[in-house]
């Protein structure tokens, strides 16, 4: 399966006309501190174990440092049938160079 993925300038542009989505920071706590764009933080190891915390209806959009760690959890997500979930190309890095420069990068 290919993973669906949404571009940080449309994530931007969604975000800013007030569109419901749900973003998920699968990153660790440590790293959340240091960086992040207000998403809901269940870092992926623990993912599976908090899926009936998540509205299966409503659209998901996964983020983590650079991209990798957001596709296993959009992969884990589908697997579990959920339909409308997005990898952010590229991570809170790309988000920080791209859309917002105050986002820290670590």
């Amino acid at each position: 399966m290919a993973i669906p993925e949404i571009r940080v300038e449309e994530l931007k542009k969604r975000l800013d006309a007030g569109e419901n989505l749900f973003l998920l920071d699968v990153r660790e706590e440590s790293e959340y501190e240091i960086s992040n764009i207000g998403g809901k933080l269940i870092p992926l190891p623990e993912l599976a174990k908090h899926l009936s915390e998540l509205d299966v209806h409503r659209e998901i959009v996964t983020i983590c440092k650079m991209g990798p760690r957001g596709a296993k959890a959009v992969q884990l997500l589908h697997n579990a049938g959920f339909e409308h979930v997005w990898n952010l190309a590229g991570g809170i890095r790309a988000w920080s160079d791209r859309v917002d420069h105050s986002v820290p990068k670590y």
